[in-house]
């Protein structure tokens, strides 16, 4: 039996070099799916919205260094997060990253005080729509309609945030 490789969650900014896999092949995945302009989707939002302190992009890398997946959020009103660009290389796929990388961005879009995260994924990718079904989201159409005929499929998840520290008495 082989072990799971170790895989480190590295923050980082949209312009570490880094993160050039997770654009091309997202972009490259967007064009295959729905022949659109990948860099027209991907530039959609300024690099800015995915930097601290509303917003953060991690990737997880291999023990050697190779990024194989990842995502960003960006800030989408005080109380709520936009989880954007999750991404799991191809040859890592089926494995159980992309749901550490909604896991990670979960937790540190709660560290940041966001009580609620939301998404949108394309009709054309099932493998999201169940990854976000499975994993709590809570899906804002009807799960029943031809996906084609209801173009992006949002999605929200409430955050269980930690508790404040208790107060000391006053006496």
């Amino acid at each position: 039996m082989t072990s799971a490789p170790k895989l480190t969650v590295l923050h980082v900014s949209p312009s570490d070099p880094r993160v050039a896999p997770l654009r091309g092949e997202l972009g490259r995945e967007y064009a295959t799916r729905y022949g659109k302009d990948a860099h027209a989707e991907m530039s959609r939002h300024p690099d800015e919205e995915f930097t601290p302190p509303y917003g953060g992009l991690l990737l997880l890398l291999m023990e050697h260094g190779e990024p194989v997946a990842g995502g960003a959020f960006r800030r989408d009103d005080a109380l709520t997060a936009e989880l954007k660009r999750i991404w799991t290389r191809s040859a890592h796929r089926r494995r159980g990253l992309a749901r550490r990388v909604l896991a990670e961005l979960e937790r540190e879009a709660g560290a940041r005080g966001y009580g609620r995260v939301r998404l949108t994924t394309g009709p054309r990718q099932p493998e999201a729509r169940g990854l976000y079904l499975a994993t709590g989201y809570t899906p804002l159409f009807d799960t029943r309609a031809d996906p084609e005929t209801i173009g992006p499929l949002p999605f929200e998840k409430h955050l269980v945030l930690p508790l404040p520290p208790p107060k000391a008495a006053v006496r």
